[in-house]
Parts: C-alpha cells; sequence; structure tokens
C-alpha cells in the first residue's frame, strides 16, 4: 500500500465467534461484511473484511479458535516502508517480536510486535499499490481515533515518535490521571496516549464514526453490547460512546447528537 510510513492501514478483530461479530458490527456500525473478493462467509475459519458504507475496507475478523489464551480485542496494522528493519528498530527500542515477519500472498508482508510496554499492534507492507483507507477522521464506517492507555505516556509518546513519526500535538490536562497527549500523523490528527488508570487494561481502543451517537447507542443495546460508557460530549462538539461486543471486545464509537 503507498500510504506513507507509520499511517494506520488496516484493522483486525480477533474474537471467538467471528460470524457472531461480524452481524454485531454490521448493525451498529454499518458495515457489510464478506470473504475475500466478496465471497460468501461459510466457515466460523473464514476470513471476514469488513467494508465501509462507501465501499471501503477497513478491516477483518478472525477467529481465536477455542483457545481461552487470546480474549477477544481489537488491533491495528501500522503501515510501514520495510517490515524486517521496523522489527530490529523496535527491538532495538526494547519492543519484542511476537510473530516474525511473514509474506502472505497477494496480501503482504507483516508482523506482529510488541512496544516496550507490552502493548502489540501489526506492521504491515501492503501488496496492493493503492493507498488504504481504512483511517479517516471524518468518513462514516471508518476508524476515526485511536487511543492508547500505556503504563508510560511519556516512554509512548517517544517510541511512537521514533519509530512512525508520530509527533505530540498538544495535551489536555485530566488531574490526578496526568494528561490525554494527542498525536499527529502527516499533519493530521489521528489519536491520543494516556497513562492507564486504576482498574483498567493497557492496551488500544479505536472508535469508529457512525452518523449519530444515539442511535448507534440504541444499535448497540439491541444487539446486546454493553455500553460502559456514553454518550459522552468531548472536546470539538462531537460525542463517543464506549463499549464491548457480546464476545467482550471494546470498541468506541464517535459521531454528533442530533
Amino acid at each position: 500500500m503507498s500510504n506513507p510510513h507509520g499511517t494506520p492501514i488496516w484493522y483486525e478483530l480477533t474474537t471467538s465467534d467471528p460470524q457472531a461479530a461480524a452481524a454485531f458490527y454490521t448493525h451498529v456500525v454499518g458495515w457489510s461484511a464478506a470473504g475475500f473478493g466478496g465471497a460468501a462467509l461459510t466457515s466460523p475459519e473464514d476470513y471476514c473484511i469488513l467494508t465501509a458504507p462507501d465501499g471501503q475496507g477497513v478491516g477483518g475478523v478472525t477467529t481465536s479458535g477455542k483457545s481461552s489464551a487470546f480474549a477477544p480485542g481489537w488491533g491495528v496494522y501500522i503501515g510501514v516502508n520495510d517490515v524486517d528493519f521496523c522489527v530490529d528498530q523496535i527491538v532495538a527500542a526494547g519492543g519484542k517480536v511476537l510473530d516474525p515477519p511473514t509474506t502472505l500472498e497477494g496480501v503482504g508482508r507483516t508482523a506482529l510486535v510488541s512496544d516496550p510496554q507490552g502493548i502489540s499492534f501489526h506492521l504491515m507492507r501492503g501488496a496492493s499499490p493503492e493507498p488504504s483507507h481504512a483511517f479517516d477522521p471524518k468518513a462514516v464506517g471508518r476508524c476515526a481515533w485511536h487511543e492508547l492507555m500505556t503504563p508510560d505516556d511519556h516512554a509512548a509518546l517517544v517510541f511512537y515518535a521514533d519509530q512512525f513519526g508520530w509527533t505530540p500535538d498538544g495535551a489536555m490536562p485530566m488531574g490526578d490521571m496526568g494528561a490525554y497527549s494527542f498525536v499527529a500523523h502527516q499533519g493530521v490528527q489521528i489519536g491520543a496516549m494516556m497513562r492507564t488508570p486504576p482498574g483498567e487494561r493497557s492496551g488500544w481502543q479505536f472508535y469508529f464514526r457512525i452518523t449519530g451517537i444515539d442511535a448507534a447507542h440504541a444499535r448497540v443495546e439491541e444487539a446486546r453490547g454493553a455500553v460502559h460508557m456514553g454518550p459522552m460530549e468531548v472536546p470539538g462538539g462531537e460525542w463517543i460512546v464506549v463499549a464491548s461486543d457480546p464476545q467482550g471486545a471494546r470498541f468506541g464509537l464517535v459521531g454528533t447528537r442530533s
């Protein structure tokens, strides 16, 4: 893929029940779900492609199998110029390799790594010459915001700046919780980092854009998801909901309120 180095280019849900999860997100977010090339999904082992209303691919759903070692959750693929070089750089900076670089025919070269605080993400150099549009702050059905809760937010800011060119872009004080530090890539705010609050798990949280926050909130509950927070207004006049799907994967929604 031709996106600049450091661009988030794909989102992936690992879950115990891919078919149920795909049905949940098509109802809540408005995605469509199909196999590669639009093929029908006939088995829980089939990789499911999630597509935004305008036809752009956003992410995938894959099975965790029956292993209880993999909690359901969303992950991100960060586009890079050279996967192998980046793996070496990440290890030198204190990160770890969880799955070594692998080439997937027709997809590209990928690796699964973790940052020095132990939070995982994928690296990817896509095979397609076309750019990814999975991240777009304003487009409905895309990922609009990346939030990283980490044991050491200051170290994380340095790490992601060094590896991917994510630059600090201001901060919002949160009292005893520290700061909500915004980060930008190529001049566009892509998310924020913060110290993990007591009782919360460190990791990524992704916010997907929907058209109306109240209707989306209702759809989460209709589909038997759990709402943990919101609707809550955030700076800029938008509203968010933080929820979990029925299999337990946590996610966010962002949109306007009429």
